[in-house]
């Protein structure tokens, strides 16, 4: 039985490990396998044809804990303990949760101390009773009468007339004072673990197509001498088809995994496929996991030909591969009824790994578009998109191009 540590509006956790608000879901699930000889029996829960309209959640059956994530930016959210009778909960190293204590309305009383009257919910027979970041929903089945308070508080929480012995049912992790209004907060530092995350990714382009891309980037870097600068720093960086590996390094830094290609599945779409000579050296990518992004350089020229920008939609082949690319790409009007009515048929993309040649999440479909490839799943979600284009002679000339 996990024995874990409470901090509201904070985490849970315990020596090992830590569930933090604002954490991204691959750390989350990264936990979650490093540990999997503790905590079993995993669910990943999300809605297959809305994934935007529901929180992702990571359900933990064995131990009655549930980590609730933002749809749209997939950081941790809330934190559910749903059955707390699977579970040992401690607050300030003090337990209220064990086999041998019963986390009654006089124990959150003890533990936790005074706040605010709760709210009664008679749909649900449930006493709601929240303290800043967390709050503790009570059982009343045996009670049928909405409760009603003293109008002296100073005795503490056990004063409000709830029958004695009444036990908590469900507990909630979350940021600020309203549950149903919560967000999930911006990333720790304590999740930065010495990498860059991109706050945002903006598509560099003109008439004709993709240039390259603005990042936003977000980093938790160290100062001189031995504490560390305990600041969040963000920094922009753009870069641009034709940039050498050089280029690239000085602008993002080292990558997460250089990956050489075998094969090449949309050769066949090009011009005169045939006619094309088989080069001695395959193309290679830089995969950026935490940013989102994968660059492609040419092996003969060593310059960027091509980036992949993920959005990581749960039911994806790649899912949890990448964080989510926060990416814009802007439209002008005449573009915007382009995408309404693609040129040409889609071209069906079906992933397989060779060990294994199943793909449990199906095929997607790929549309062209203006030096763009757009990979869409059969939910019509966006699962990734492909910018490509002709090399330019040099950064800075690109830039003073769009200065002007």
């Amino acid at each position: 039985m996990l024995d874990l540590e409470v901090v509201p509006e904070r985490s849970l956790g315990n020596e090992q490990w830590e569930f933090a608000l604002g954490m991204p879901l691959a750390q989350a699930i990264s936990i979650l396998q490093k540990h999997c000889r503790i905590i079993k029996n995993v669910q990943v829960l999300y809605s297959e044809q809305t994934p935007l309209s529901h929180d992702l959640i990571l359900n933990l059956t064995q131990d009655g804990i549930k980590l609730l994530f933002d749809a749209c930016n997939q950081r941790l959210k809330v934190i559910e303990v749903y059955d707390l009778s699977k579970v040992k909960l401690k607050y300030c190293g003090v337990h209220f949760n064990t086999q041998a204590i019963a986390p009654t309305i006089e124990q959150i009383d003890q533990s936790f101390g005074a706040t605010h009257p709760g709210v009664y919910n008679a749909a649900e027979q449930l006493f709601h009773l929240n303290f800043r970041g967390l709050s503790f929903s009570f059982q009343l089945d045996s009670w049928n009468e909405a409760p009603k308070y003293e109008p002296n508080f100073a005795h503490g929480l056990a004063s409000l007339q709830i029958p004695h012995g009444a036990t908590v049912k469900r507990m909630y992790i979350s940021a600020g004072n309203n549950l149903q209004d919560t967000k999930a907060p911006v990333m720790p530092l304590a999740c930065f673990l010495g990498n860059v995350y991109a706050e945002c990714v903006d598509v560099l382009r003109d008439g004709v197509g993709p240039l390259g891309l603005r990042l936003r980037l977000l980093t938790a870097g160290c100062g001189p001498g031995v504490m560390a600068d305990a600041k969040v720093r963000a920094v922009e960086r753009n870069i641009y088809f034709g940039d050498s590996c050089q280029d690239v390094l000085s602008a993002l830094g080292s990558p997460h995994k250089v990956f050489y290609k075998s094969e090449d599945k949309m050769k066949i779409h090009s011009p005169s496929p045939h006619k094309q000579v088989p080069s001695k050296c395959n193309d290679y990518f830089f995969n950026y996991f935490t940013l989102g992004v994968d660059l492609l350089f040419d092996s003969s020229t060593h310059l960027v030909k091509k980036f992949v920008l993920h959005t990581n939609f749960p039911g994806h082949y790649n899912f949890n591969i990448y964080h989510r690319c926060d990416f814009k790409i802007p439209l002008w009007d005449q573009i915007q009824e382009l995408l309404g009515h693609p040129m040409e048929k889609p071209v069906v993309l079906h992933r397989s790994s060779s060990a294994n040649n199943t793909n449990p999440f199906g095929s997607t479909f790929c549309f062209g578009l203006q030096r763009m490839i757009f990979e869409v799943m059969q939910n019509n979600h966006i699962a990734s998109v492909t910018l490509y284009g002709a090399p330019r002679p040099s950064s800075r000339a690109r830039a003073e191009a769009i200065g002007h």
